[in-house]
């Protein structure tokens, strides 16, 4: 074989590695968003909250991607991330009822299960969220304010609208990291993170809805702009190699990552904002439901052995594990 050869064939080996590899980071908004999100979330928070959530700001941040490690171990974890609203009729999509009960009567139990239940999970989350403030446990406020923060932030990406999540109904496979991932990696450091306070909100399920129909707004753009973009670049512009973790990847190149941005006219930049300022400000309206209990009386959580160890068998699934459910970047 000729020096050639095994030079490529040694470069088949290391990009099927890290495509591998790069698959298992890309997941929902990407773990850097969504730790961005959850931390940033705290500085929301009125004087009655924030000690609280500033004392324990790293755990509600590490803690943020969990539900998309539990993607590998649980089943039926995964349609909590996303609905494929499309499915069911076109934008507004007034014919989607937003009970539960009253949308599984119409299109069953299963069909919702196949399509995503991200707004009725939340809904519950919330439900959740409100009985830990009020349990006045710790580790329960902190883990349901952590999770809770991953599902409502999945709900502002356009893409975990649409049943072309992954752009695979219009050859534009890849594109779901793409937004979501590769360009707030890329420029977040630079967002602007001042964005006011959190405040109270009148009605949580009608929220949720609201959330939900203006990230399905945005799906054509998402998919539209990238397909246009895509003719202008030459083939060769698109794609990048980038080293991550000691290891080759490849990726979109930031010229053509900068170029989509722009297009969108910062989108991404503008739902990230917009999840972290409604993820505080669905924290500050549990904590009113539950009756504004005082937080500064709490103990400060610490992990026990039993917690770490559930934490390092939640990894190695994730590390090693398939997702159980449809297999896709939600």
């Amino acid at each position: 074989m000729s020096v050639n050869k095994l030079v490529i064939a040694a470069m088949v080996v290391v990009l099927t590695a890290s495509s591998i590899f790069y698959s298992q980071q890309v997941q929902a908004w990407g773990f850097w968003a969504h730790k961005r999100i959850n931390r940033i979330a705290v500085f929301t928070l009125p004087t009655e909250m924030i000690g609280f959530f500033k004392e324990h700001i790293e755990f509600v941040t590490e803690k943020s991607v969990a539900p998309d490690m539990r993607r590998h171990a649980v089943e039926g974890e995964a349609p909590k991330h996303y609905i494929d609203i499309d499915h069911y009729c076109s934008f507004p999509h007034a014919c989607v009822p937003k009970d539960f009960d009253e949308a599984a009567s119409k299109y069953s139990v299963d069909t919702l299960t196949a399509y995503g239940t991200a707004p009725w999970n939340l809904k519950i989350a919330y439900k959740d969220l409100v009985y830990a403030f009020k349990s006045l446990n710790t580790n329960r406020i902190l883990r349901e304010c952590a999770e809770f923060g991953h599902y409502l932030a999945d709900i502002h990406v356009p893409l975990h609208t649409t049943k072309n999540y992954n752009g695979q109904l219009t050859g534009q496979k890849g594109i779901h990291a793409f937004w979501e991932s590769r360009i707030p990696e890329l420029l977040g450091e630079n967002y602007d993170y001042f964005i006011g306070k959190a405040v109270y909100i009148d009605d949580v399920e009608e929220k949720i809805w609201e959330i939900v129909y203006e990230s399905s707004a945005a799906v054509d753009s998402v998919l539209n702009f990238e397909k246009k973009l895509s003719q202008e670049f030459e083939s060769d512009q698109i794609k990048a190699f980038e080293e991550r973790a000691q290891t080759v990847v490849e990726t979109y190149s930031e010229a053509y990552s900068v170029a989509y941005n722009n297009m969108l006219d910062d989108m991404s930049h503008r739902r990230l904002r917009t999840s972290i300022i409604n993820l505080g400000s669905f924290w500050f309206t549990a904590w009113v439901d539950a009756g504004q209990p005082e937080l500064s009386k709490l103990t400060k959580y610490i992990e026990t052995e039993e917690d770490l160890k559930a934490e390092e068998e939640l990894k190695r699934q994730y590390r090693e594990e398939k997702i159980k459910g449809r297999e896709h970047p939600h």
